[in-house]
């Protein structure tokens, strides 16, 4: 990684940062994206209970994994396993959140196996990612044993309204989309490949649970934002796509932070935020494929208001823009950095030889052993 690297990447960037891409995606999927999120959010809002409905918005975002191009049965399924781990990644994150230390560890196993999953069955983006973002924020609430079964109700009566939402678009539009020929949603990886993935599941694990921590060990406010910044950039398919994400995101953040305190300073209502949320979702899906710089304006507008929607620092819109800034920076700079050993083949190489041969001596003496006896 040199000097001419980043200049060529700034260069390069600088001309295309927000230039839009031409996609195929359905602008049904982002009307369906804030139906799934906002009819809960609004819901909370009528019965005067604002939090409930934020964890039920957030549990609407499992909509994201609707899968086109196959049978409505088979949609259904990964929609209810998609749900399973948003359940699963809520109620990890939340069990462990006594204790910032165990939460860092739990968070970074967690991570790890969502990662191999996701790698292992090679599954279409958003892949892992609602997934360590739900663990991610829930691990930073105040643990309350006694409340833990009624917020994990939420979180499942939002999947099964996003699940609810997805069998009635199914059966009425989807099926005219439909091709002829069935995409499968899962790949299963080479076994000579499975090492390797392993490997990068545990850089994975290892960073965010790193990243987690440093915002417990700084004492920020809410530092679930770290690890979901990190998270973010290390999705990058490659070196170049990390650092590209990276440059993307800084860039992206800076203006949506602008944009959520513009929303913010104009008013802190409740149903107002209901509907900038509403609408910032539904910009988000339609962007995300065509630049995600200009999708990062929005998502970082988004969250903030849906972690902070019901938080008396919402009140404080300066302070809160400025922590969530740091946040998003510092987790920008531990995913570049985590993004690097992901994508270091000679480093990943030595470790796969290393467990490989490992693994035979462990072989070999166990052999020995078994001759003795």
């Amino acid at each position: 990684m040199n000097k001419n690297f980043f200049v060529n990447l700034l260069q390069q960037e600088s001309k295309t940062l927000f230039k839009l891409k031409h996609s195929e995606r359905l602008w049904h999927i982002p009307l369906m994206a804030m139906l799934a999120t906002g009819l809960p959010l609004l819901t909370g809002w009528y019965f005067n209970n604002l939090q409930a409905g934020l964890l039920a918005c957030l549990a609407g975002l499992v909509i994201l994994y609707l899968p086109s191009n196959i049978p409505t049965p088979q949609r259904m399924i990964t929609m209810l396993v998609c749900s399973f781990g948003f359940m699963l990644s809520f109620a990890v994150g939340i069990s462990f959140s006594f204790n910032f230390i165990a939460s860092a560890i739990a968070f970074g196993v967690f991570v790890t196996a969502v990662q191999w999953v996701n790698l292992y069955f090679n599954t279409r983006p958003p892949g892992s990612f609602f997934f360590i973002m739900v663990a991610s924020m829930s691990s930073n609430m105040p643990f309350d044993l006694a409340t833990i079964p009624t917020r994990l109700g939420y979180i499942v009566m939002g999947t099964m309204f996003a699940c609810t939402l997805a069998l009635i678009y199914s059966i009425i539009i989807g099926k005219k989309y439909n091709s002829k020929t069935t995409i499968h949603l899962i790949r299963p990886v080479p076994i000579k490949d499975q090492l390797d993935y392993f490997i990068k599941a545990i850089i994975v694990g290892t960073f965010l649970s790193v990243s987690l921590l440093v915002g417990h060990l700084l004492k920020f406010d809410n530092p679930y934002w770290i690890p979901i910044s990190c998270a973010a950039i290390m999705q990058g398919i490659s070196l170049y796509h990390v650092w590209q994400r990276a440059l993307q995101r800084i860039a992206g953040t800076f203006i949506g932070l602008g944009l959520c305190w513009i929303l913010i300073s104009i008013s802190n209502d409740p149903l107002y935020m209901c509907i900038c949320i509403m609408l910032l979702q539904f910009i988000i899906e339609m962007f995300i494929s065509r630049n995600y710089a200009i999708a990062v304006i929005f998502i970082t507008a988004l969250t903030v208001l849906l972690a902070e929607a019901a938080n008396p620092i919402i009140t404080t819109p300066n302070i809160l823009i400025q922590a969530r800034f740091t946040d998003i920076i510092i987790g920008s700079i531990i995913g570049g950095i985590g993004g690097w050993f992901l994508h270091h083949e000679y480093l990943r190489k030595q470790t796969r030889d290393s467990i490989r041969t490992t693994r035979l001596q462990l072989l070999k003496k166990k052999r020995r052993t078994m001759r003795n006896v």
